[in-house]
């Protein structure tokens, strides 16, 4: 069981949390897929729920913020070891900044921006909260990408905020696909998708994948539950993977794994 108890390493995808209208609905949904154990938090928290997996930290789930009316959606959040840095960062390389560093209790330091192609994410200053606890296991998450329209201008402004170096895996023609990494040899920790090869894939935006155990089975139990299937399911050689979004509008990607397939050439 892959566990961390640490600060993630600056630039790795370190959290992952939804925002909805209803967090007892959302909290009654992803327990009953994943089997998360929902803790509340204290009530200074503002309402937001902790998402356990074997009594570890495995995502969050919380109310929207005040101000104008949003989807519900999943935010990818990318570790930093100081987050009013990063915030010069982001602007410096061409992002906004829509909620300016703030402390969160006594848990961590974030803000919230969107990169040049309009794409939102969070970033993460670890306190007494290092992230995800529990990774790379069903009922875990295991996978960040970015599904962006502007696809080389992201790439330019994620090196310099975060210093990622891509490596292009996808054929050039039907799929445009590269994975990130912290340092040139260094582990994928994350991928990069070019949208507009997608006819009707919308706005850019983070998509947080979870991984499970049979891939068609917790398909058929999300729609159950009154979720829609957007993808899937369909094999790769990642896994046996799927789409969904939620009740309440939020997306995300669940994948087995252990179902990875070898494509024809």
């Amino acid at each position: 069981m892959p566990i961390r108890e640490t600060p993630w390493p600056a630039g790795t995808p370190c959290w992952a949390d939804c925002q909805v209208d209803d967090t007892n609905r959302a909290r009654e949904f992803y327990r009953a897929l994943f089997g998360w154990e929902i803790a509340e938090s204290a009530p200074e928290a503002g309402g937001y729920l902790m998402a356990l997996r074997n009594g570890h930290p495995a995502a969050g789930i919380g109310p929207k913020p005040p101000g104008p009316t949003m989807p519900s959606v999943w935010t990818t959040y990318i570790a930093t070891e100081n987050a009013d840095d990063t915030s010069a960062a982001i602007v410096a390389a061409g992002g906004t900044v829509l909620a300016a560093p703030f402390d969160v209790l006594d848990v961590g330091r974030m803000l919230v921006a969107t990169d040049p192609t309009g794409a939102a994410f969070g970033v993460w200053q670890a306190k007494r909260h290092a992230g995800a606890g529990i990774y790379n296991e069903p009922g875990a998450y295991c996978w960040n990408e970015l599904h962006t329209d502007g696809y080389q201008r992201a790439q330019e402004f994620y090196s310099q905020v975060f210093g990622w170096t891509f490596t292009e895996i996808g054929d050039g023609v039907n799929v445009d696909y590269a994975t990130f990494a912290l340092t040139p040899d260094g582990e994928p920790v994350g991928g990069l998708n070019d949208s507009t090869k997608n006819p009707g894939a919308g706005p850019s935006y983070w998509l947080a994948w979870f991984q499970v155990e049979d891939t068609d089975a917790i398909l058929a139990s999300a729609t159950g539950l009154g979720a829609t299937l957007l993808m899937g399911p369909d094999d790769s050689p990642f896994g046996r993977m799927g789409v969904l979004t939620a009740p309440q509008g939020e997306t995300f990607g669940v994948i087995d794994t252990a179902q990875a397939t070898e494509m024809p050439s």
